[in-house]
């Protein structure tokens, strides 16, 4: 039996574009002689639809698309996800779900069982899981067919399992020769090593074949990587689709190899995936929200330059505009390296300094302020006149800004409010500084695109004289590791201390990252790519006084 995967990126409710989108895939499974074609977890709604769930015509919607697909593909089996409705008068009105169809009738449907409610995900809001686990009969094999956290429960994998069935191990013990896992698994740095890590495992464990097919493309704050892959019963992966891209990979059923002879390109290094990433993140957010264009602040430092330059990967140079703003605190060498690359990158430079409106705003504000001294109060006027004139620019051209700010600064607070901090998109608010180096010097690996100097030169704000990060925070390195341990790895400050870390400095890091919660919750949505990003998958609340400390 020959299966296709159809790894493909949804639109959450663009029913017409996911119909097409899956009749044409399916097409060219048919036109390959395939048996059997599969698609990824919820892929007639998108993954994921959150609170559009609770809408009855969106399940209606939902609905009839899986209708009009069962009627027009013929001569092939199909295997996708769609929402189901719950018609019993007990439990959650939904469920996640997965059907089998061919040649207009439907050969088996699957409920999702496990059902996760950590980080980004919580879909017990929405569904009731599924009841039981049983493979179908079809073609000569026995598939049993499981939903994306379905298979994320193995007792030798998982120490702590938060859930008491296993829907693998139970259509294997009923007989299944084929698991087929349809998921939308979301990227983050190290997770398609687990996952493969985690299939090779269960298929070498059980002696069953392995398939997982997963969803590609970027919804909101959350990127599917793709990675859709096949592993064999002594747990050797025998075809995988390439990541971060759609891709259609054929493989027989009995020797699991691939049928097609192209080639399926995976990142070949971490940088270079978590590049791909924040590319595909930012083309999908942009167009999927309706825009075509983008607008960037640039400042003569590495992040605005970074953030310029996956803009141009992802959207092409003639949809980029990039805009300086001097003031009397901004250098000559920042000028002419925000000229240059803005050449390297064929972009149009705007300049629009600032000074004279910062002059007027000094004016009108110094009956109020000539009791006290220039503080960080002048310092943030500056960056709302700019994050003022990027929100005129893109009104004005139609153009989504782009939000500049990495993850190290927006964790301590370093950053403005209506300031630095306006955007559509906060692309690289999920990359540690110390990662915002190692992307610049991707970026330049074949010719120089961000000029040497931009990587070279210590950070500044550029608000005040002779201004250097470092001067208000620790040296990035060590920052940046606190701040893994604190917000990925959920250590408080006595182990971090253990750590080896100055107590003094963990207390103040710890600190600004809880009371600059306001501005987070303020701030842009950004782009996914560590195990805990700022945004939906972490809720802490605004108003807390808990410093780690006990009565």
């Amino acid at each position: 039996m020959k299966i296709a995967i159809a790894q493909i990126n949804p639109v959450i409710g663009d029913f017409k574009h996911n119909f097409d989108k899956i009749k044409q895939f399916a097409d060219r499974a048919i036109e390959n002689q395939c048996d059997l074609v599969v698609f990824s977890e919820l892929v007639i709604p998108g993954y994921p639809p959150r609170d559009l769930l609770e809408r009855k015509d969106f399940i209606d919607a939902n609905l009839n698309c899986l209708e009009r697909l069962i009627a027009a593909i013929r001569g092939i089996g199909v295997i996708c996800g769609f929402v189901d409705k719950n018609t019993s008068d007990k439990g959650k009105p939904l469920y996640n779900a997965a059907v089998v169809f061919e040649d207009g009738e439907i050969l088996h449907k699957v409920h999702k069982r496990l059902l996760p409610t950590y980080d980004i995900f919580d879909e017990r809001r929405y569904f009731e899981p599924g009841r039981e686990s049983m493979p179908f009969s079809y073609k000569g094999h026995e598939i049993g067919l499981t939903i994306c956290e379905d298979a994320w429960n193995d007792e030798d994998i998982f120490e702590n399992r938060i859930y008491d069935q296993d829907p693998v191990a139970e259509n294997v013990s009923a007989g299944a020769d084929l698991v087929v896992n349809i998921s939308a698994s979301p990227y983050y740095l190290g997770h398609d090593k687990f996952r493969k890590h985690m299939f090779s495992f269960m298929a070498r464990k059980y002696r069953t074949s392995m398939m997982f097919a997963n969803q590609v493309g970027g919804n909101d704050s959350v990127i599917f990587d793709g990675s859709s892959s096949v592993f064999d019963q002594n747990g050797q992966m025998t075809a995988g689709a390439s990541d971060f891209a759609e891709d259609f990979l054929i493989f027989d059923s009995e020797t699991l190899k691939k049928c097609d002879r192209g080639i399926h390109t995976l990142s070949m290094s971490d940088t270079e995936s978590i590049f791909k990433a924040l590319v595909m993140g930012t083309h999908n957010y942009v167009t999927k929200c309706g825009f075509s264009k983008a607008v960037i602040g640039l400042s003569g430092g590495i992040d605005s330059a970074l953030t310029a330059c996956i803009a141009v990967a992802a959207l092409g140079h003639e949809n980029v505009s990039v805009v300086f703003m001097p003031s009397r605190y901004t250098s000559k060498d920042n000028f002419e390296d925000t000229q240059k690359l803005a050449q390297n990158l064929g972009v149009v430079l705007t300049q629009i300094p600032i000074d004279s409106i910062f002059k007027e705003f000094l004016k009108v504000l110094s009956p109020s302020f000539r009791e006290n001294e220039p503080d960080v109060t002048e310092q943030n006027i500056q960056a709302r006149i700019r994050g003022t004139i990027m929100m005129a620019l893109s009104n004005k051209h139609g153009a989504l800004v782009l939000s500049t700010g990495n993850k190290s600064e927006i964790a301590v607070g370093y950053c403005t409010l209506y300031g630095d901090m306006t955007g559509g998109l906060a692309v690289i608010s999920d990359i540690p500084k110390t990662m915002v180096y190692e992307l610049a010097r991707y970026i330049n690996h074949e010719k120089e695109i961000i000029p040497h100097r931009i990587i070279a030169k210590a950070p500044s704000a550029e608000l005040k004289p002779d201004q250097l990060d470092q001067d208000d925070l620790p040296p990035y390195e060590i920052l940046d590791a606190i701040l893994k341990g604190y917000i990925e790895e959920m250590k408080g400050v006595q182990e971090l201390a253990r750590m080896g870390f100055d107590k003094g400095v963990v207390e103040d890091v710890v600190s600004r990252v809880d009371r600059n919660e306001y501005k987070r919750h303020q701030a842009a949505p950004g782009l996914k790519v560590t195990s805990k990003a700022f945004g939906y998958g972490r809720r802490y609340p605004l108003a807390q006084r808990y410093t780690g400390e006990f009565l």
